[in-house]
């Protein structure tokens, strides 16, 4: 670490465009077959100087271009070989270019519902979204399922491009009646910012230069509406959230946690807290590849040091003490379902957070959103592209915020196991309370009988002695509470001790009593976490500890 160089200290000023630096501006297109949205983004490319001269020439000569030998647009976009035979996007396209006064991502995403998940996928980082319209068709079903789905993935800008008005006539009265129906939809998509504009992507009317076939529109051409549109892609007036990615130990004199800022901003002094453990600290120093500084803002890349040794491991969050995220095992969410194979409620998923991986289980699908029509439906299952509400548990607590709050902590993947593929997209809507007890169909007037508590609390009572590790009482208690189990730590005798056994509960003592497991016949490590995880194995080797999510979903360990 000798060669970082001194501290210096930023502010919010020093990631604020300079002079001559331009912003940037990532958005999807979307539209239904043929709506002409493959040749928009082309003709955007062209007139913008945003393509290269071979990929120009390279259209002018494919076989496919039209004989007058006029541009084919759509080829500078669509790159499979699929999509040249069929005249449709099916792959996520990413384009990039530039004007003098801005930069541009582009997500050229497929429109067919066959591939909903494609175009989840490009929109997902989205800032703002372009829905292609046929003028001659109007509002069709796939134009508000493209809508409601931007929307559900919370771009916050919506520009409905009215396109082929050349064979419309550049009709006034027919954009008038398009843009009606298309507001209709605003309340059910919860979405105020609608901007509509008339274009024609094949002469290029309304695309990069305002069109005088159509003086009735007053507006900004397509371009010239994006260049200024104002976009708030900043972080960093959000809430700290420091995913750690990495722990950096080089040497026993330095001990750091590296990762990127998903929000909000952190400097040297603050007390921060690491979740889901709940220690806190201060920040001693924050190190980055050109030196120390004194404060970080998303999205940096940075490593962060602590005054204290607590322990952090990868997928920790760091945060401000009073701005802390949720902090749960279950959650209601909306699924996006990317696979082949039907969602399978109960069955043991991976779910990817950020640097953070939890196993997880879908306890229940609670509805599937009909696109078409923007309405929920009851869903037992989701299938390939379908859209739904789900309730999902984790194995351990998640620190997370919900999506509509912040994109970058509220998402999340589901991942299979075995073949490592993506089966799901996520975005957590809220917390779900612990559940701790069962509906039934009807009162039940019967004592409770001890297997009946061993199924609801996920253990068989036992009491354990920590008479020689009376300091592990308190860690091990916070483990077995987190995992659900009902446990109670206690320092006096209680007489009779049979009534908490009969009530089910796991007790901790410091104390030698009778008959309990004793964690001194362990060759316990002197690590308190590791202790802990030791004692939790030798738990369940002895049948006593099963997780209430292990009997739900008739698993056992």
């Amino acid at each position: 670490m000798a060669a970082i160089a001194q501290p210096q200290t930023l502010s919010l000023s020093h990631f604020e465009l300079q002079p001559g630096e331009k912003s940037i501006l990532r958005f999807s297109t979307a539209g239904s077959v043929d709506d002409g949205k493959s040749t928009l983004i082309g003709r955007l490319l062209f007139d913008s100087r945003g393509a290269f001269d071979d990929q120009i020439e390279a259209v002018r000569k494919s076989p496919i271009n039209r004989s007058s030998g006029a541009i084919d647009f759509s080829l500078l976009t669509d790159g499979l070989r699929a999509e040249r035979e069929q005249g449709i996007t099916i792959d996520v396209a990413y384009r990039y270019f530039s004007t003098s006064r801005r930069k541009f991502i582009i997500a050229d995403t497929p429109g067919h519902e066959q591939y909903t998940r494609n175009m989840a996928t490009g929109a997902s980082t989205a800032d703002a979204a372009v829905i292609l319209v046929d003028a001659r068709k109007g509002v069709l079903p796939q134009s508000r399922r493209h809508a409601s789905i931007s929307a559900l993935l919370g771009i916050r800008h919506l520009i409905i491009a009215v396109n082929k008005m050349d064979l419309a006539g550049y009709s006034r009265s027919v954009f008038d009646a398009i843009r009606r129906d298309f507001e209709a939809l605003s309340p059910a998509l919860r979405h105020p910012w609608l901007t509509f504009i008339p274009v024609s992507a094949l002469e290029g009317d309304n695309v990069v230069e305002r069109s005088p076939r159509m003086a009735w529109y007053q507006g900004p051409a397509l371009l010239e509406f994006l260049e200024n549109l104002d976009v708030d892609s900043s972080q960093s007036d959000l809430p700290a959230r420091f995913p750690v990615q990495y722990v950096i130990r080089p040497h026993l004199d330095f001990r750091g946690f590296a990762g990127q800022l998903a929000s909000g901003w952190l400097a040297t002094g603050d007390r921060v807290v690491a979740l889901p453990s709940g220690h806190t600290s201060r920040i001693k120093e924050i190190v980055t590849f050109d030196g120390h500084v004194d404060r970080a803002f998303a999205p940096m890349s940075v490593t962060v040091t602590l005054e204290d040794e607590i322990d952090i491991s990868r997928g920790d969050v760091l945060t401000h003490v009073n701005a802390v995220p949720e902090l749960g095992r279950r959650v209601e969410a909306t699924l996006v379902w990317m696979s082949a194979a039907d969602l399978e409620t109960g069955k043991t998923y991976l779910l990817r957070h950020g640097p953070n991986e939890v196993p997880a289980r879908v306890t229940e699908v609670i509805n599937r959103l009909d696109v078409d029509t923007l309405t929920r439906r009851p869903a037992g299952a989701l299938r390939l592209n379908d859209i739904g509400l789900a309730s999902l548990e984790f194995a351990r607590p998640v620190a997370f915020d919900c999506y509509h709050d912040n994109r970058r902590t509220g998402a999340f993947v589901l991942v299979d196991p075995l073949t490592n593929l993506t089966l799901a997209a996520g975005m957590i809507e809220r917390r779900l309370e612990a559940q701790r007890r069962r509906p039934t169909a009807s009162f039940i007037a019967d004592r409770v009988t001890p297997p009946e508590r061993t199924e609801h609390f996920g253990h068989t009572a036992a009491v354990v002695t920590l008479a020689s590790r009376p300091n592990l009482l308190e860690p091990l208690e916070r483990m077995l509470f987190e995992l659900g189990a009902h446990v109670v730590v206690m320092r006096q005798p209680v007489s009779p001790l049979n009534a908490l056994l009969e009530a089910g509960l796991l007790v901790l003592t410091p104390l030698r009593v009778p008959g309990a497991l004793s964690a001194g016949s362990l060759q316990l490590p002197d690590d308190s976490e590791a202790a802990c995880k030791e004692i939790l194995e030798y738990l369940r080797g002895e049948g006593i500890l099963r997780t209430r999510s292990e009997y739900d979903a008739g698993e056992g360990i």
